[in-house]
């Protein structure tokens, strides 16, 4: 390719870079799954940059990559597990997250997959429910309904008593004082 065309990528790329890691991040809950996925996503972006850099939203489009290889390596999680298990407990990481930050993403995680998804389009991204409908392919009002349940769901599992018991059975169903 061009030396225009790797410009028009690496520009590309360093304006969005950070947004499609923090959107995996808080999908993922984890750092570096979320690094790994990202440049798996856009290694594919560059891969067809001349079509991919026409597209209305190639961000989107790299957003919706990822989520899919997000989705195809939870299938796989069952062996990863297994695999970690036989080499031991990890080291502790120095300076590791803050409590707060733990308990965030434990609750994210906890969520069914379309919210967790709406709430980082909306909520990291800062994406309107609109852009979020178009790029996911589901009506407003499903988008609406799961950030609606997702911020109920997020407000029980944050409530001090729960962060104490993570194994109380969450529904999906709004909350209800």
């Amino acid at each position: 390719m061009s030396s225009h065309v790797q410009a028009d990528f690496d520009a590309f790329y360093t304006a969005t870079v950070r947004r499609v890691v923090l959107y995996l991040y808080a999908a993922c809950g984890d750092r570096s799954d979320a690094q790994d996925i990202a440049q798996e996503a856009f290694a594919r972006a560059w891969q067809h940059w001349p079509k991919v850099s026409r597209y209305d939203d190639p961000e989107g489009w790299v957003r919706a990559v990822a989520w899919r290889l997000m989705i195809n390596r939870w299938r796989g999680l069952r062996r990863w597990l297994a695999a970690r298990a036989r080499l031991g407990p990890q080291a502790e990481a120095v300076g590791g997250p803050s409590p707060d930050r733990v308990a965030i993403v434990g609750a994210l995680q906890r969520l069914p997959a379309p919210q967790r998804q709406a709430v980082a389009l909306h909520y990291l991204l800062d994406m309107p429910v609109y852009e979020i409908a178009a790029s996911t392919g589901v009506p407003e009002g499903t988008v609406k309904a799961r950030l609606s349940r997702a911020r109920a769901t997020l407000g029980r599992l944050l409530d001090d008593r729960l962060v104490d018991n993570p194994d109380e059975e969450i529904s999906d169903a709004p909350y209800r004082a």
